[in-house]
């Protein structure tokens, strides 16, 4: 339960310490106040030093007391963590311009994620085989050329994300089911003499006006969309300047 912080202060056994024995804790405890915490001159820490005395439990709950540590001798584990606790607060302030630019795991692991969310951020678009393989893509997939590649890369994306991928594919396989027409209340306007002809003209007609129709549409998309930045007071052209 102490690894963290015994291997932060650079204990030499972090994961080997056992506070439960004796001679272990009590060479612990020296070594804490010697290499960290100093709250004693050096010439005052001899008894917390004499390990084999009767006395050092004695020695032990009075440097307790010094360092205002609020457990008793008794509580040795939550004893044991509030020093490791004090020790590494000290040691952070005697070394705060070594640690003051230092970056969590937590911290490097986020910045990794973001680096793999956006994996052309490391590409290097001077490089020969990389112009050859989105030249070969964009062939591939009828894209236009651009002179830079990196723009033809993520058009090639694009493509890929709304056509390419399995929810588009299974999307395009669906059958679409119309409303059945009746042709011969459509007038065709002329004759051929041939019955079968004048219904294959009748089915191209109704196509083509499906086709104006969806022309129409995508013409009336294009003027909502210019109609919208043209009335944006910040761009409005007929003002003849930016802005009311």
């Amino acid at each position: 339960m102490f690894r963290r912080k015994l291997s932060a202060l650079d204990y030499h056994n972090p994961a080997g310490f056992n506070c439960r024995d004796e001679t272990e804790f009590r060479n612990f405890i020296v070594w804490l106040e010697d290499q960290k915490i100093r709250h004693y001159k050096i010439e005052d820490r001899g008894n917390l030093r004499n390990i084999h005395s009767d006395d050092w439990p004695k020695s032990f709950e009075k440097y307790m007391k010094d360092v205002n540590c609020p457990f008793k001798i008794q509580e040795r584990q939550e004893t044991v963590d509030w020093l490791l606790g004090l020790a590494v607060r000290l040691e952070y302030g005697d070394n705060a311009d070594k640690y003051k630019d230092s970056t969590p795991d937590g911290a490097k692991n986020t910045d990794n994620a973001a680096k793999n969310a956006e994996p052309l951020i490391n590409l290097d678009v001077n490089n020969p085989d990389f112009k050859a393989g989105v030249m070969a893509l964009a062939n591939l997939l009828q894209i236009q050329r651009h002179d830079d590649y990196l723009v033809m890369l993520k058009a090639i994306r694009i493509l890929v994300q709304e056509r390419l991928t399995q929810d588009a594919i299974a999307k395009a396989s669906q059958s679409k089911e119309g409303l059945p027409v009746a042709l011969e209340k459509h007038i065709l306007g002329f004759d051929t003499g041939d019955a079968v002809l004048n219904e294959a003209a009748q089915i191209l007609r109704l196509l083509h006006i499906e086709e104006l129709r969806e022309l129409q549409t995508k013409i009336n998309e294009a003027i909502v969309a210019v109609q919208a930045i043209i009335a944006d007071p910040k761009t409005d052209h007929r003002l003849g300047k930016v802005g009311r």
